[in-house]
């Protein structure tokens, strides 16, 4: 019998550290990943994949192989094994299109019993609700279509208001996209036109966004990040126009395999298949007739572990809850980013979308702590941009940036590259609430007590800072001068009233 590869955690087991773990075994892919943190946004702590291609041989036999069943049950092994040693608290292993549609899929799955993995074989329309889940996860507030691209199917879901809607699983992953080809010119497009009209999805996505979810879509990502030199290699919410998918169609087919290899974030397997995964992009973007795409890096297993949330969890803003463990993690006090933002909130009539930001730069505010002094500033820019986040896009980790850059001594210019991500107006207010976040820490060196009893204010003409008793004694030299530097960004006057 196989050893238990994980224990349950119940309240008040001490030295345990809940660790999540989900397997997934996809047409293309088979992956382990490791998840431990907050509910809401657990950080990844282990990811790995190996490309089996269970789905190659569905096209034509419509069995899986023996050579991907040896490299699966191989792989499934090594993730019992590295599930174990990680003493993993819960682990699900799902499979997706290829063992679900192969007449020979109870093979590896009586395997994987047999390690002590027990498969959960998802439907069709289980593997669309998964990936519609994981999107809004990383995007609550999307709108619009959900593509999922695996091997061997395509699920489309619909997604609006915090809901997965209506949703389909289709025989169009992109390893069955080449038998298509032979077919001859058009064939790609008449079949997609056919299947979707058939299950009264053409013309669904008008004038709505399709989610890109899938690790051949996210590569054509990166080829167009290349093709444009964008300054963000960031793939989350990376946004890509119906003539950028059209363009991307003729650059694979023109580029050599060697070249895509070569262009970070392409694997040696995915390279092979972009042309495909390109050709039914653009297809499905003709017949669902939707206006742009935007790039999820959550799908089916971050959509697992958002089904399994609770409602309250659920209604939770992940990049709050990622930007607040980060800065209780790296920064000093972890009360002070809530209260930071408390407190210079009063100067500034942002929307809610610009508030937000600002709360997330407050919480990172003291990231840059334990960094070498000449390099603060750098290290809050590089945490703001290359962050794990989800639920902003580049505009919004380009504003963050800003924020953070002046804060933490950076000065009032931008950092190379913020410019072609955020307007100048964006950045400019960006800099004035990094000045707030510079005096308030000054002030209170970073402790609750002086930002709870003192009160920002503006009236037009003045900048006020009200300190009562004997916390006047905190106004020296170096909170004068950041209170006069963020009083004439704001073009106020300074004043100090008790």
């Amino acid at each position: 019998m196989a050893k238990p590869l994980f224990r349950t955690v119940r309240a008040g087991d001490a030295g345990v550290t809940p660790r999540t773990a989900i397997i997934d075994i996809g047409s293309n892919s088979i992956r382990l990943v490791v998840y431990q943190g907050p509910s809401r946004l657990p950080a990844t702590l282990f990811n790995e994949k190996v490309m089996a291609g269970l789905g190659k041989g569905l096209a034509g036999e419509g069995k899986l192989s023996q050579g991907a069943i040896a490299l699966a049950i191989e792989t499934l092994e090594r993730f019992a094994a590295v599930a174990r040693e990680m003493e993993v608290t819960s682990l699900r292993t799902v499979a997706t299109a290829a063992v679900r549609d192969a007449a020979n899929g109870h093979v590896l799955i009586d395997a994987a019993a047999r390690i002590g993995l027990p498969v959960e074989l998802l439907t069709g329309e289980q593997e669309a609700m998964a990936a519609g889940m994981g999107v809004l996860s990383a995007i609550p507030d999307a709108d619009g279509i959900v593509g999922d691209l695996g091997g061997g199917s395509l699920e489309l879901v619909r997604v609006k208001n915090g809901k997965v809607r209506d949703r389909a699983s289709f025989p169009l992953g992109v390893m069955r996209v080449a038998a298509l080809r032979e077919k001859g010119k058009g064939a790609i497009d008449r079949r997609v036109a056919k299947l979707l009209g058939q299950a009264g999805w053409a013309g669904k996505g008008k004038g709505l966004p399709l989610y890109l979810v899938g690790g051949s879509w996210r590569s054509l990502a990166r080829l167009d990040m290349e093709v444009k030199r964008y300054p963000l290699p960031v793939i989350q919410q990376y946004a890509m126009s119906p003539a950028d998918i059209t363009r991307l169609v003729r650059t694979v087919s023109h580029v050599g395999k060697g070249t895509l290899k070569a262009i970070p974030g392409i694997s040696s397997q995915r390279a092979p298949m972009l042309n495909d995964a390109a050709a039914l992009l653009a297809a499905l973007l003709r017949h669902l007739r939707s206006d742009r795409t935007i790039v999820s890096s959550f799908g089916l297993r971050e959509g697992l572990l958002y089904e399994a949330l609770d409602a309250e969890t659920r209604a939770q803003d992940p990049l709050i809850v990622a930007a607040r463990a980060e800065g209780q993690r790296l920064g000093r006090f972890a009360e002070h980013g809530d209260l930071l933002d408390a407190w210079i909130a009063p100067l500034f009539e942002d929307s809610p979308v610009m508030a937000r930001l600002r709360h997330t730069a407050c919480l990172l505010a003291d990231v840059g702590w334990h960094a070498n002094p000449e390099f603060r500033a750098e290290r809050g820019v590089e945490i703001a941009l290359h962050g794990n986040w989800v639920a902003i896009d580049a505009r919004g980790r380009a504003i963050v940036a800003q924020a953070l850059w002046t804060s933490l001594g950076g000065g009032s210019g931008a950092p190379a590259d913020l410019a072609r991500l955020a307007s100048a107006a964006d950045l400019k207010r960006a800099v004035q609430w990094g000045l707030a976040m510079r005096l308030g820490q000054r002030l209170s060196g970073g402790v609750a007590g002086p930002l709870e009893r003192s009160k920002l204010g503006e009236d037009g003409a003045a900048l006020t800072l009200h300190l009562a008793g004997n916390d006047v004694a905190l106004y020296g030299e170096a909170v004068q001068k950041r209170h006069a530097a963020l009083s004439t960004a704001c073009e106020r006057e300074p004043v100090l009233t008790s």
